[in-house]
Formats: C-alpha cells, structure tokens, sequence
C-alpha cells in the first residue's frame, strides 16, 4: 500500500513555512509560496515515493523550486538603480539591528550555503535529513554547513569591527575639558 505524503498535512505546513519564511522572510510573501508548494503537492502526489524519503524532504525539494522561483521573480520586478538604506542604528532595537547583521551576512554567502542554513534552521532538519533533500552526503552537508557558519562568523565580527570604528564617538575627554 503507497503512503499518503499529505495525510497528516499539520506539522508539514508549519516545517515548510518556517523554510521558506527563512528563506524569503515572514509575511503574505512566504504564505503565498507555502501555499504553491502544497498545491504542487497535490497536483503532483503520485510522484511521491516512500521509497526514497519521508513527505517533509519530498515537500522541502519543491519549496526549494518555488523559493528560487520566487527570488528569480524578485530580481525581475526590483528596479536596478534604487538602494536601499538600512534603518538607522539610533531608530530602532539592538535586536533588530543584530537580525538586520545577520541576514545582511547570510545575503552575502552562495544560494547553496544560503540553503543549507535555511534548511538547518529554518526548517530545523538534521544534517541527515539535509542530506536527502539536496542530494549530497550527510559529510558533505556537515562540512559545507561548517563552512557557512565560519564565514558568518567571520563576517560578523568584521561588521563589528567596522561599526566600531565607524561609530561617532566623542573625542578624548580632554576635549571636553575647554
């Protein structure tokens, strides 16, 4: 008897939703492409097979297509020439700027180091379970999520190194002795 991959279809939208939410952000963006996923689901359920995996890396697989289908999009409609300015330090929370960091660095790695992350946490899958969703070993998975992670790293304390010095800072104190 074949496994129905969408009988217990709950716990699948939410792991599928936080991947593509860490993916492309939270919001009417990332509901609209969970809900493509599902409906490939269904159009395409027969192709499921349990043979070769579980219903969440099957379903990954395809949010995996419609997330690179919509950053595609999104490059399209961005208008080339306009840039867009961070928030002000002074404007908004010391968390908000540490996520606003964080994903400034993540931007800046590979689509493939990009996903790996996205899949670990934002989908919270084990290197395992990566591993069967992007087709590659759980070593490889291992190491290239190491990698990714050393460069965050790095990038992030080059970031605050360079804040740091870019930070307007009052002078030495015998300035202020005038």
């Amino acid at each position: 008897m074949r496994m129905d991959p969408l009988a217990n279809p709950e716990p699948l939208i939410r792991r599928v939703y936080s991947y593509v939410a860490y993916r492309l952000g939270d919001g009417a963006e990332a509901e609209d492409v969970t809900s493509e996923v599902f409906e490939r689901a269904l159009r395409y359920r027969a192709s499921f097979d349990d043979a070769r995996g579980g219903p969440l890396p099957w379903l990954l697989g395809i949010a995996r297509r419609c997330v690179h289908d919509q950053l595609i999009s999104r490059v399209r409609t961005e208008p080339l020439d306009e840039e867009h300015e961070p928030p002000s330090p002074e404007d908004i929370s010391l968390e908000t700027v540490e996520r606003v960091a964080l994903a400034d660095a993540v931007g800046r790695l590979d689509e493939r180091a990009r996903d790996l992350i996205a899949l670990r946490y934002g989908a919270d899958l084990t290197a395992r379970q990566i591993a069967e969703v992007a087709g590659m070993s759980t070593n490889a998975v291992e190491v290239a999520l190491h990698r990714a992670l050393t460069r965050l790293r790095s990038d992030l304390d080059e970031d605050a190194v360079r804040a740091e010095r870019n930070s307007p800072v009052a002078g030495p104190a015998s300035n202020f002795a005038e």
